[in-house]
């Protein structure tokens, strides 16, 4: 939890930001103890209910991220899985005290509840409880759904049934009688019979009698809560016995549900000896292609690239490069008074050292991805200074993470990384010889068809993702290619493979710039030269390693002191061994002091400013375009992916497809033909009609906004990583995005026309289409939220959060709480801001805007469409005006995450 103070810290000002403004909107001076204004309380009774209780979902997120940690230490017997969840949940208590105060001690007094202590205390109690459930409710479904998508989906179904059933959003006496029972299984039933017993049955509420039934009893009767003061006490009762529920399923899930892992195909006996007899011939083909390995010679005929297009040979030197970042809180604590942290120390120099000496960081300066920090130096490619979009296009970098799309085969990987970042002039056919090609170099032709999947979860191995990546980069035919610790991680057989593919680029004339941490003899000694840094990222040799490494072993025993190589020891182990911290103090000597004194830094030097002068006859590089492709062929490519990725989702796009339609059969279910203009008789008919819309709309949009929101969450850094390889322009991926999710849209809009005819609406041409018009806007605003939020934001834990208030000020300003006339001038803005409100006010106006029937409102006859008007400011002859607004929000929702993908990297490099 000290980790995540800030997000825990977040929440709580999120959650009393959001008490002052529903304070200022139910605002006590503009309220009175009468009929008329008891709806206001009610709906800030229901408001304060759905945002505590919206307000734990986060709690799936940081939940879901915990497993696998807890899966693994369960798995070697650290502990039972009650000793996990038992402190899981009582660590929670404060956070659920803390924010049930923050909301409580700031809206009860300005909404103007009864001023009484004893009820003030009730009321916190009862969020605190209600709090603490969806926390534990939250974490439970976690710990069964194991993933985000599908905790999302389950959370969210969770959800729906206990804000259907809790009693405000279709009164308990309007419910069809065989869902009833529903009432009493939801948590929230009891929160609304607690919280609203506790304010109706008030001294304040006793007055204004009529047929002796008091104003307060009245108020409840009318929604079904009609209950003894005494129940306050059973609805406590109730809720400690749902969050132990919720607490005794996380422990049994936690006990018997296995980690989610990677599924195994099933293969026939006669298939798996044909796959192990192809693995010894392969390894014996590989000790007798070693020998010719450590010598230094390139590979055999069959394996060596049979294509290579034509690339200018470049050089890349650097010279007295600095890197700088802020120093960090903690070292300034500890007394490091400089404002400037140096991880690189005048670099100059084609690398090797120690855990922590700048390797990686060396390599991201030359290629350009750093994205924070002070750079200082000079960095010239073929003798020019580097030009950081044109590098793009003549570099690759294989990053020691390995980043690929999920749901897309190894073949189709390569196969898009060639289409965007080979020149137009290289035919389909070529193109796709030599993505043969390359995955044939780097042995991946075998597994072309196999999806890459989630690490540590399915898909490919450790091994065949760094193959992969490779290949990526290879197949963009560079003409310098940075390999970030290329064989981290790997077996020897694979790390061997690697390194041959490594070598064979480097015969081609391709220049190789390449990290590498304590590797094997073999591998060690198929490099060329090495540059050596120590932590601090000071370099303290470059030069030639030569036969067995000799060169550099003569260089180190040649200063006094340093213990000489053991025979058949490996030379770089020997290296780090010499070279370490505790060796070079025991000495007295600094390494990097020596190298900067040698004659080998001063032919480095010397070589360093002649290849930092242009070869005569040869210009700086330059491409007439920024990206080898046109937008038209960029956005052809990224929907191809998009496509594909899509459709192999199920986790993601089945899985709301068959929420929808789950859920429009139990809305249709519990609303059956509340929509008839003819079964409307009064306001509640009305409200309840408007529950019905209020809730499909919200409950279908905010599950495919949270369903998005981890799905976008996992490809942006697919996104940063080829964006920064220059392969297409921030808006064709953004719009390709945008446009993929449009077909899964229209299927949802197709099962929710199951609700239609069940709940009862007009069967009219016109009012049929202005529904799918209204659901297509909505759900498309909803999606288009998610993805800019992930965009806006730098991680899944934040992202909920953002969510989570964006949703409840859109239920707070969609009329259904508190309608628009009753709403404060100085909030009002907020109301048409809401994309929610739009939705209802269209659908409303359209579906009832015109109805003559006269209806009992509020002790009075009114027609429908005048009391929408009076009550809810709904005008149908403002509906041109309305539909333009709603079309507008998804609109302006997908330019911002276009915009905020094209400007914003939340990666720190």
């Amino acid at each position: 939890m000290r980790r995540n103070v800030f997000i825990y810290i977040t929440k709580s000002v999120q959650l009393g930001l959001l008490a002052i403004i529903t304070g200022t909107v139910f605002l006590c001076t503009h309220m009175g103890v009468d009929r008329a204004h008891a709806d206001y309380y009610m709906g800030s009774i229901f408001y304060a209910l759905l945002l505590i209780f919206v307000n734990g979902f986060s709690e799936l997120a940081m939940a879901v991220s915990r497993l696998p940690v807890f899966h693994k230490q369960r798995g070697y017997y650290f502990y039972p899985a009650w000793a996990y969840a038992i402190p899981a949940f009582i660590l929670k208590i404060p956070v659920s005290l803390v924010e049930s105060i923050a909301w409580t001690s700031i809206s009860y007094y300005l909404i103007g509840y009864t001023l009484e202590a004893s009820r003030f205390f009730r009321q916190l109690f009862i969020l605190f409880l209600v709090h603490t459930g969806a926390l534990s409710l939250f974490r439970c479904v976690a710990s069964y759904f194991q993933t985000m998508v599908a905790g999302t989906v389950g959370g969210t179904m969770s959800f729906l049934v206990i804000l259907l059933f809790g009693g405000f959003i279709i009164p308990r006496s309007y419910m069809p009688t065989g869902l009833k029972w529903g009432f009493w299984i939801s948590p929230l039933s009891y929160a609304e019979i607690g919280l609203t017993g506790n304010e109706f049955l008030a001294p304040r509420w006793l007055r204004n009698s009529v047929n002796n039934v008091t104003l307060g009893r009245r108020i409840l009767m009318d929604r079904g809560l009609d209950f003894s003061s005494y129940f306050y006490w059973i609805s406590v009762g109730a809720l400690i016995g749902f969050v132990l529920l919720f607490n005794v399923g996380f422990t049994i899930s936690l006990t018997v549900k296995k980690a989610a892992g990677t599924s195994r195909a099933i293969i026939s006996r006669d298939k798996l000896a044909t796959i192990n007899e192809s693995r010894k011939d392969m390894s014996k083909d590989m000790d007798k292609r070693m020998p010719k390995l450590q010598a230094g010679n390139t590979l055999a005929p069959n394996q060596t690239r049979r294509m290579v297009f034509p690339f200018t040979p470049l050089t890349i030197s650097f010279q007295n490069v600095n890197y700088y970042v802020d120093t960090p809180a903690e070292m300034r604590e500890q007394g490091y008074m400089e404002r400037k942290l140096q991880l690189l120390d005048s670099i100059t120099g084609a690398l090797m050292g120690v855990t922590g000496a700048g390797k990686t960081t060396l390599l991201d300066v030359l290629a350009g991805r750093k994205t924070g920090g002070f750079i200082d130096g000079d960095i010239r490619v073929g003798g020019y200074p580097k030009i950081q979009q044109t590098f793009a296009r003549i570099s690759g970098y294989c990053e020691q993470t390995d980043i690929h799309s999920l749901q897309i085969t190894v073949g189709e990987s390569v196969a898009y990384s060639a289409w965007l970042r080979l020149p137009t002039e290289i035919d389909s056919k070529t193109r796709k010889e030599f993505v043969n090609d390359v995955l044939h170099t780097i042995e991946l032709d075998e597994i072309r068809d196999a999806l890459v999947g989630l690490p540590g979860v399915s898909g490919l191995s450790t091994e065949q993702r760094k193959r992969l990546t490779i290949a990526v980069e290879l197949v963009s035919n560079p003409s310098i290619i940075f390999m970030d610790e290329p064989t981290s991680g790997l077996e020897a057989r694979a790390a061997a493979i690697v390194m041959r593919a490594v070598k064979n680029v480097a015969e081609t004339g391709q220049t190789v710039v390449c990290t590498i941490h304590q590797p094997s003899i073999e591998i060690f000694e198929a490099f060329d030269e090495l540059m050596l840094m120590k932590r601090g990222g000071e370099l303290i040799y470059a030069g030639p390693l030569e036969h067995h490494s000799c060169n550099l072993i003569q260089y180190f025993q040649a200063i006094p002191g340093v213990p000489k190589i053991k025979d058949n020891y490996n030379p770089s182990t020997w290296m780090l061994e010499v070279t370490c911290a505790s060796v070079e103090a025991g000495l007295g000597v600094d390494f990097s002091e020596v190298y900067r004194e040698s004659s080998m830094c001063k032919d480095k030097d010397t070589l360093v400013k002649l290849l930092s002068k242009p070869t005569p006859g040869m210009s700086d590089i330059h491409f007439p375009t920024r990206f080898p492709q046109n937008f038209g062929e960029q956005l052809k490519a990224c929907l191809w992916k998009q496509c594909l990725s899509y459709w192999r989702s199920p986790s993601y796009n089945l899985v709301r497809i068959i929420f929808m339609a789950v859920s429009c059969i139990i809305f249709g279910a519990l609303f059956w033909q509340k929509g008839d203009i003819n079964n409307i008789n009064n306001q509640q008919g009305i409200f309840t009609i408007m529950g019905c819309i209020y809730a499909t709309t919200v409950f279908a949009g905010i599950n495919n906004c949270q369903l998005v929101m981890p799905f976008i969450s996992i490809e942006r850094s697919v996104v940063y990583r080829e964006m920064f390889a220059g392969m297409y322009s921030p808006w064709a991926y953004s719009l390709a995005q945008v446009a993929m999710e449009i077909p899964y849209v229209m299927v949802q809009i197709v099962l929710f026309m199951i609700s239609y005819p069940m709940i009862g609406y007009a069967w009219t041409p016109t009012k049929f289409f202005w529904f799918v018009y209204t659901m297509v806007c909505t759900l498309l605003y909803f999606l288009y939220l998610g993805m800019m939020i992930v965009s806006l934001t730098p991680n899944i834990q934040v992202v909920s959060i953002m969510a989570s208030m964006f949703y409840t000020l859109q239920n707070l300003m969609s009329s259904f709480i508190v309608p628009a006339p009753q709403i404060p001038r100085w909030w009002i803005w907020l109301y048409y801001a809401s994309p929610l409100s739009w939705t209802l006010n269209v659908f409303f106006t359209t579906q009832f805007g015109d109805e003559d029937r006269e209806i009992f409102v509020f002790g009075q006859t009114k027609t429908t469409a005048a009391f929408l008007s009076d009550y809810f400011s709904f005008h149908r002859d403002l509906l041109p005006l309305s539909a333009i607004m709603l079309a507008m929000f998804p609109t302006l929702f997908a330019i911002l995450f276009s915009l905020s993908i094209s400007k914003l990297n939340f990666q720190m490099r």
